[in-house]
């Protein structure tokens, strides 16, 4: 298989274990199958704008050239810190693409990735978003209209509880189960005062508080590493071994591991037993 790399596709099956595809130009390799077998991706050096199509030296926020990077509203600050939010200053790069992007509804959950956190996503990215972090339990607390507001909450409780998945630690095995439910129920009253000035605040926006189940998540892993060692293609154009296992945007090999997501847009070819 011959082509470019974007993030690996994930379905939740029955037996809730994500089943993967590694996308290389237009088609899929399914990984799940190969777990245990030999498997071989080469750089060739060529990177080549996930949005524009270019070829570029260096790849910016993903899979971007440096021109779509400055221009795009998925490459602003404002998604990797949503109450930062300009829109109601007119200096949205991208109106159209907020409208329906950041004006619909989120989600504010709670995960266990290397621990519990918190975290944030668009109402049609879960349980994507608890997979592509690793997460082997998820659960939705709040559901709210715009992704600044979602952002808002997550800063209060990000008081009290990480934002960020410990990914070396996430990569050598699964944390013990924890019971989301009883975390939201103590979490939640401890912002309660701050919830209530945010309704007042922002009038029009809704602030729903759920009551969903636990989603368990589960990978296809033979061997978690002992020390995790990561493949970088800017260094090393080849990464070969034993595909031990896949867990969030990682492929673990017998010789270590690598981000897909990170090298989305990289030209390889990819062979496989």
């Amino acid at each position: 298989m011959f082509g470019t790399l974007s993030k690996l596709k994930t379905h939740l099956n029955d037996n809730h274990e994500v089943e993967y595809h590694l996308p290389v130009g237009e088609a899929r390799l399914a990984l799940n199958p190969l777990i245990g077998k030999s498997l071989t991706m080469v750089h060739t050096g060529n990177i080549f704008c996930s949005n524009c199509g270019k070829k570029t030296k260096k790849s910016y926020s993903q899979g971007h050239c440096y021109v779509c990077m400055t221009k795009l509203a998925s490459c602003d600050l404002c998604i990797m810190k949503p109450e930062t939010c300009h829109f109601d200053q007119g200096t949205c790069r991208e109106p159209e693409w907020a409208m329906s992007n950041c004006f619909v509804p989120h989600y504010v959950y709670l995960s266990n990735t290397s621990g519990i956190k918190v975290g944030i996503t668009r109402y049609t990215q879960i349980p994507t978003r608890w997979i592509d972090q690793g997460a082997t339990q998820g659960l939705p607390i709040f559901k709210v209209s715009t992704r600044k507001m979602s952002g808002l909450i997550e800063i209060e409780l990000a008081k009290f509880i990480n934002d960020k998945t410990h990914w070396q630690a996430m990569l050598k095995g699964n944390n013990d189960d924890i019971d989301l439910i009883e975390q939201a129920g103590q979490l939640i009253p401890l912002i309660e005062d701050k919830l209530q000035a945010l309704a007042a605040e922002y009038q029009d926006i809704v602030i729903e508080r759920l009551d969903a189940n636990i989603q368990a998540i589960s990978y296809p892993i033979t061997q978690f590493p002992v020390k995790v060692k990561s493949h970088n293609f800017d260094k090393i154009a080849e990464v070969t071994g034993i595909l031990q296992g896949i867990k969030g945007q990682y492929l673990i090999f017998d010789t270590g591991v690598i981000n897909i997501r990170k090298f989305s847009s990289y030209e390889v070819e990819v062979n496989h037993d």
